[in-house]
């Protein structure tokens, strides 16, 4: 990316081992996200580029001396940001807190590329038992590759609100990651589940995945509504899954008194009100931030593998490498909800 809408595909030097803990990976699927979005609309001018993508599945080509858990021929799933996970950040559940953490794209490497330098390949990848993705299905790369970011974002977002069975959730956001949460809250158990979204394609996956309500109006209208649909008292949990300040208004206004607020869209804002008017006056809490994927990994390829969830049908348009921008272009324009690449 060369700055705000300026995608191009280039062929640059192949990655190579920098650390004895690297390893080098080969790309099946890889994916654009709605955060890539952001720098879409306002990267200022970069005259050297920056490499983007943040979330693969692969096959592992080469490793470092000091890897010991991974050896060519693995087939993986790697998270959008690496990480130690021994350090004791890690061992809390926060691996994109890690001390060594590298977040993939502009910082180390983009992964919407053939190739890929994972640092810190122990722990950060995870491999996927049983599975050759030369002959796997397609639904079932679609939903590995899920792992990688989007399913386990919208799942950081239920976790952290601790949604417990039959509460109220307001899901903001009909976006992969507002739908993926949609689905981890059925799993939590939320006893109703309103989606706020205005786009009828989307919204119709959110109903398939356990959506009981749709709310279309947006600022006050849209509170209104959810108000109206629990009774005047709000949501216990409102996972807020945009990033710009009037979807975080919106969960201000619709989060119940002693409620959470759990915000896995990147901010787009430095500042929000938390004050006695917003978030103090009705002892509501606030929550969420980067999602450690790593921290879920294992049991969320477990769920994936025995067909628990099918978190890839957010998946609905797939390009070749070529194509990259002119996905950047449908995502943008809400032609596709989540582009997937294939290698």
């Amino acid at each position: 990316m060369y700055g705000a809408g300026d995608v191009r595909v280039e062929t640059v030097p192949e990655p190579t081992l920098q650390a004895p803990t690297d390893a080098i990976v080969r790309t099946v699927r890889a994916c654009i996200c709605g955060s890539d979005l952001h720098p879409y609309h306002s990267m200022p001018e970069l005259p050297q580029g920056a490499t983007m993508g943040h979330e693969l599945i692969g096959v592992v080509e080469e490793v470092g001396p000091q890897v010991t858990n991974f050896q060519p021929g693995d087939f993986v799933v790697v998270p959008f940001a690496a990480a130690d996970n021994t350090c004791p950040i890690c061992q809390d559940g926060f691996q994109t807190a890690c001390p060594h953490v590298n977040f993939f794209g502009p910082g180390t490497g983009g992964q919407q590329a053939e190739i890929a330098r994972i640092p810190w390949a122990d722990g950060t990848m995870v491999k996927v038992p049983g599975v050759d993705p030369a002959t796997a299905d397609e639904s079932l790369l679609k939903s590995l590759l899920a792992l990688s970011d989007v399913y386990l974002t919208g799942h950081h977002a239920a976790h952290m609100a601790g949604i417990t069975p039959g509460q109220s959730v307001t899901v903001i956001g009909d976006g992969a990651v507002g739908l993926s949460a949609v689905l981890a809250a059925v799993r939590l158990g939320a006893g109703q589940i309103i989606l706020m979204g205005r786009h009828k394609t989307r919204t119709d996956l959110g109903r398939e995945w356990g959506a009981t309500h749709v709310v279309e109006e947006r600022g006050a209208d849209g509170i209104a509504k959810v108000l109206e649909l629990t009774g005047g008292f709000g949501s216990h949990a409102v996972l807020e899954a945009v990033g710009h300040m009037p979807a975080y208004e919106q969960a201000v206004g619709v989060v119940r008194p002693g409620g959470i607020i759990s915000r896995v869209g990147v901010p787009q804002y430095e500042e929000a009100p938390v004050g006695f008017g917003s978030l103090f006056g009705k002892n509501a809490r606030l929550a969420g931030g980067p999602a450690p994927v790593r921290a879920y990994l294992e049991d969320a390829i477990k769920d994936v593998l025995d067909g628990t969830i099918d978190p890839g049908k957010v998946f609905d348009r797939t390009i070749g490498i070529e194509d990259v921008p002119a996905g950047y272009r449908a995502m943008d324009t809400r032609e596709a909800l989540k582009v997937m690449i294939r290698f």
